[in-house]
């Protein structure tokens, strides 16, 4: 048995996206072992989740699970859907600063400085490594899900403005968390 259907969770029909505060965004991922197949029924799942609320890019921390990896699909097309384990960027230039969001903060965007053109390398479900560049919001997209892979949130990359304007959406996510866990 491939050693990562140890680390897949067995219920995933009940799997979800997390929201902000929860800790477990907050933790970095733990490395892939074996990048295989098994973790197909994850990603399936996560791109599931990701297609319903309109995402383009989700990661194993958003739902809770520990691992290094993310799936994509930024045309939201079906055959545009990749899944990257133990992505690393390899190299990163320009800038853009866009509006971003945050499928584990919903409902909330601000203006995030990124570069514009970077380069990943990556390992796909067959084990095999590949490199994808991608500029605007890909390059964005490849250095948001890398974030979250590192613990990383948007409320960290926020300016202060950005925080004061999102004081409120910050502060119900939290009182709805401290709701959902007192009950």
């Amino acid at each position: 048995m491939p050693r990562n259907t140890k680390i897949v969770p067995a219920d995933l029909a009940n799997l979800r996206i997390i929201h902000y505060p929860d800790s477990r965004l907050s933790r970095p991922s733990d490395t892939v072992a074996l990048p295989d197949e098994s973790l197909l029924p994850l990603a399936e799942r996560m791109f599931e989740l990701m297609s319903a609320v309109r995402g383009v890019g989700l990661a194993a921390p958003q739902v809770g699970v520990n691992l290094r990896f993310f799936v994509a699909g930024p045309v939201a097309q079906g055959d545009d859907r990749r899944v990257y384990v133990n992505p690393v960027i390899l190299s990163a230039e320009g800038r853009q600063e866009e509006e971003e969001g945050c499928l584990s903060f919903p409902g909330m965007t601000c203006r995030i400085k990124r570069y514009g053109i970077v380069t990943v390398a990556a390992y796909g479900l067959d084990g095999q490594i590949f490199q994808q560049t991608g500029q605007g919001l890909l390059a964005r997209l490849f250095q948001h899900e890398i974030d979250h892979l590192d613990g990383v949130l948007l409320v960290n990359r926020m300016g202060t403005l950005a925080r004061l304007a999102n004081r409120r959406a910050l502060k119900d996510l939290e009182e709805q968390f401290e709701g959902k866990s007192s009950a």
